[in-house]
């Protein structure tokens, strides 16, 4: 192209290739369009209102040359062969946050939240704290809106609550979130990360590298990984703890959370006045509170918006009792320690639906059997995951799985048989959607569908 623009690729046409590709339309760049699929239903209507060139199904290392940036979906790896060569050639290469992070503007603040789980409701959370205290706030990132969609929208004194993986945080470059939160650290992604765990610590931390003083770390301290990452930082560092008192942060005060600042005292909410369930949503809301609070907030409305949150979609979600059956959503568990904390927030025996997808993470299922109890009554397991489970089971003495090979519909309603009046039928797969599914969000939406038509 030789109009005198800037040229991007944008690899990857998701949610997040498709605001990329608006945006910078929108802000003068010369936009080409790639993706490994050649066809894409609801792309060309999506991208209707703006002009670009069409190079799906093409290897994007032939499309380099004239290029001025790389903008990678967040499941591509920046060490992909055609993006190091990019890199080689002078193109600068980066992921969507960064891109969206660029566009807002500078008077904005960005309150992030990392972790392996939880990072959905905690993320939901906080918005919903910031919108409590009367804050113009925006939730975007992970959580299902791109920070690239809303960045023009972004003025100065809003607030960005943005959930941040490790997948987008691996390719930012002066992405600076003023608080930043990290839930916790289990493996998850490894497949993407070479199979090393450091890789995906260490893309983790990344949100830590451009914080200053100015900044505020939130960590928890009942995760030994997540502790240490105090070191990383140059953000004062806020702990929060279940388990501990700690004089700065957030603890637990027979039963109630107590904020603790400057060596000021601040009671908040009891733990039962929480509308979502379990230690884990404890860990996320303290998570919520301490960013809310170290970002100056009214401790009132903080609390305000504490006991009036209900949770999030697709997560721990009660759809609908039948014939004495409680069906319960939980999609967005998508690797073995969110399903874990899932189980262990049932109060009746349950029926567990695993696998419902056909992508393998490479996860090890054994930990999640060893939590079973008398809480799971058996097990259901759809997907190419299935092999892994049913070694998981044998390695821990479980002999209660049902591999099932049938459409979706027919395991929900064998899931149902199985369970029976009195129990529970939780779907929480402890998989990736992908292969199956669009998204974990359509497997759910799916699963209530059938649940809702039964």
């Amino acid at each position: 192209m030789t109009d005198g623009k800037k040229t991007a690729l944008i690899c990857g046409m998701a949610k997040s290739g498709i605001a990329s590709a608006i945006l910078l339309y929108r802000n003068g760049w010369n936009v080409i369009i790639n993706d490994m699929k050649e066809d894409i239903p609801g792309l060309k209507e999506a991208l209707s209102q703006i002009e670009y060139k069409n190079e799906l199904g093409k290897d994007p290392e032939t499309l380099l040359e004239g290029v001025d940036m790389l903008v990678l979906s967040p499941v591509i790896p920046i060490f992909k062969p055609f993006a190091l060569k990019a890199a080689e050639m002078g193109i600068e290469v980066i992921g969507e946050i960064e891109l969206g992070y660029r566009y807002c503007s500078r008077g904005s603040r960005f309150v992030c939240i990392s972790g392996t789980n939880g990072k959905t409701t905690t993320t939901a959370l906080t918005g919903e704290l910031f919108k409590a205290a009367g804050e113009n706030t925006f939730v975007l990132g992970n959580i299902g809106i791109p920070i690239t969609e809303k960045a023009m929208e972004v003025q100065n004194g809003d607030t960005v609550v943005a959930e941040v993986a490790a997948l987008q945080l691996e390719s930012i470059v002066e992405f600076r979130p003023n608080a930043f939160g990290m839930l916790n650290i289990t493996e998850d992604h490894l497949n993407r990360f070479q199979y090393k765990m450091e890789n995906y610590i260490a893309a983790k931390c990344r949100g830590f590298e451009n914080q200053t003083s100015d900044d505020f770390a939130v960590l928890n301290y009942d995760d030994p990984t997540v502790r240490d990452m105090a070191k990383l930082t140059k953000a004062k560092v806020i702990y929060f703890s279940q388990k501990q008192q700690l004089d700065e942060g957030m603890s637990i005060v027979d039963g109630r959370m107590v904020w603790r600042l400057d060596g000021k005292e601040v009671p908040l909410i009891h733990r039962s006045e929480l509308r979502i369930p379990g230690d884990h949503n404890l860990e996320n809301a303290m998570c919520a509170a301490s960013l809310a609070l170290c970002m100056g907030l009214d401790p009132e409305a903080v609390c305000n918006g504490l006991k009036s949150f209900g949770g999030v979609e697709h997560r721990i979600e009660f759809v609908r009792e039948v014939d004495g059956v409680r069906y319960v959503n939980d999609s967005k568990g998508t690797n073995p320690d969110s399903t874990i904390k899932a189980v262990q927030a049932m109060d009746r025996p349950t029926v567990l639906m695993l696998g419902v997808g056909n992508y393998d993470k490479k996860s090890d299922f054994a930990p999640l059997f060893e939590v079973f109890g008398d809480t799971v009554k058996a097990v259901i397991a759809s997907g190419c995951n299935i092999p892994a489970i049913k070694d998981a089971a044998a390695r821990t003495g479980y002999d209660k799985v049902e591999e099932w090979y049938g459409d979706f519909e027919g395991m929900i309603r064998r899931a149902g048989e199985l369970a029976g009046s009195g129990s529970t039928v939780l779907l929480s797969p402890a998989a990736a959607s992908w292969g199956q599914f669009d998204n974990f969000e359509q497997r759910g939406d799916i699963f209530k569908d059938i649940v809702n038509k039964l």
